[in-house]
């Protein structure tokens, strides 16, 4: 029987527009004064980023979405077993589109009764929140709108839960910032919590910098629209032509850095800050960090952090893995 609460999805706001467009403003700031400049990936996303990612995801050179996606297929009945939680929590849950192949295989071991999506995007988080509860009547949907760095005591507790955060999303982090997400994870998690995590690993450079550099110059655009959102919100005039999309491997530490590149040397006005930007020719201001890791890797970060390795899953050729870990 549905669960009295089922029938109509409760959200949790603790994150408004104006808390977005605060932060944009700081993280522009800050980022636009540095040497060197960098901007971080959240600002990819607004309707025609998430769009472009959406394009991304669906390219012949970007291929964890498909890996992730292949190991959830292969073992998401696994994974509730193994589990055997009956509240499945999800970090940047977007659409949870991927995340039904997990809802089903926790609904067919007759365990789950609430889901939790916990996302940045009201809209986005609503829509969703509406869809499973439309699809799957006998789950109680408890959305959270928040940023997974500050919010996160916000994600409600009891039961027994599984805490997804799928996508590779977590190599956004750079080295001590992921400490202390993993290590804040772990303070949360229950005695009979688990994490479930989604990572990229290392392979061969060209893979991977074709990974974030495609034919057709999806990813370019996409690398570009962080400056168009600049643009409408800051009031600032970047010319994304005077920009050109990089994308390249760092051995030290293991990560894709997407970057924009100056054409020829100018000056941004950002309005909003009364801010004026130099630029010179060749300048990079980096847009995103994609860490990539080794299973040791994994095990020590996660030993550091207080929790301990269950399970790992790869796909056929070793591209992509998805692991269960608890506390």
């Amino acid at each position: 029987m549905p669960s009295p609460d089922a029938s109509t999805p409760r959200v949790d706001v603790h994150l408004t527009a104006d808390d977005l467009r605060a932060a944009l403003r700081l993280d522009a700031d800050q980022g636009l004064r540095a040497t060197p400049k960098d901007i971080p990936p959240k600002w990819f996303y607004d309707t025609r980023g998430s769009q472009l990612f959406d394009d991304i995801t669906r390219l012949p050179e970007y291929y964890p979405t498909r890996c992730e996606r292949a190991i959830l297929e292969a073992h998401a009945h696994e994974i509730a077993k193994v589990a055997a939680a009956d509240t499945l929590v999800e970090l940047g849950s977007g659409t949870s589109e991927k995340t039904r192949i997990l809802l089903d295989a926790m609904r067919d071991t007759g365990i789950i009764t609430r889901f939790v999506p916990f996302d940045v995007s009201e809209q986005t988080l609503r829509e969703a929140a509406a869809a499973v509860t439309r699809d799957y009547p006998t789950v109680s949907v408890h959305a959270v709108v928040g940023d997974f760095e500050h919010h996160l005591g916000s994600i409600p507790g009891g039961g027994r839960r599984l805490v997804a955060f799928l996508g590779g999303t977590i190599g956004n982090l750079e080295p001590a910032r992921r400490a202390g997400f993993l290590r804040e994870i772990a303070s949360g998690l229950g005695s009979d919590d688990h994490l479930l995590l989604g990572l990229d690993l290392v392979k061969d450079i060209d893979r991977l910098e074709a990974a974030y550099d495609d034919s057709r110059g999806v990813t370019a655009a996409f690398n570009k629209n962080v400056l168009a959102v600049m643009n409408r919100e800051l009031d600032a005039d970047f010319d994304d032509t005077r920009f050109e999309h990089v994308a390249v491997y760092e051995k030290d530490p293991a990560q894709i850095e997407m970057r924009l590149r100056a054409v020829d040397t100018h000056t941004v006005q950002v309005r909003a800050l009364a801010l004026t930007v130099p630029f010179v020719a060749g300048e990079e201001m980096r847009t995103e960090v994609s860490a990539k890791f080794t299973r040791e890797q994994v095990i020590d970060e996660l030993d550091d952090a207080g929790m301990m390795l269950r399970r790992w899953w790869t796909d056929r050729d070793g591209d992509f893995a998805v692991l269960l870990a608890r506390r």
